[in-house]
């Protein structure tokens, strides 16, 4: 898990990159803590941390304002996300092909 980007809209957003092995992983519940300036992100029912980034000063004030965060995630399945091996040229004509992505938006609570 990797956070790629930490901004402030309405509320505090974190953008995650999500790695599985299995497509039909279903457990996955991230958590996020802050501990000081930092933000940590976990998954219920493991110990380990997952990822973690410092906050800015503004996102700081915007995260113990609100109590939570918005946690855009982008998920993909070792095996079966990678390169296409052959782009069509013309995507316009309805031939070109893209890769299965899932996304994922949920409101957290702060812990």
């Amino acid at each position: 898990m990797d956070i790629t980007k930490i901004g402030v809209r309405d509320r505090v957003v974190i953008d995650l990159k999500v790695e599985m092995d299995n497509p039909d992983d279903h457990q996955f519940q991230p958590r996020v803590h802050l501990d000081g300036n930092m933000v940590r992100i976990t998954n219920e029912g493991y110990s380990e941390e997952f990822a973690s980034a410092e906050l800015d000063d503004d996102v700081l004030v915007a995260a113990q304002r609100d109590r939570f965060v918005e946690l855009r995630i982008k998920f993909s399945v070792t095996g079966m996300h990678g390169v296409l091996n052959h782009m069509h040229p013309y995507p316009k004509d309805g031939k070109g092909k893209k890769l299965a992505n899932s996304n994922w938006k949920t409101v957290v609570p702060l812990l």
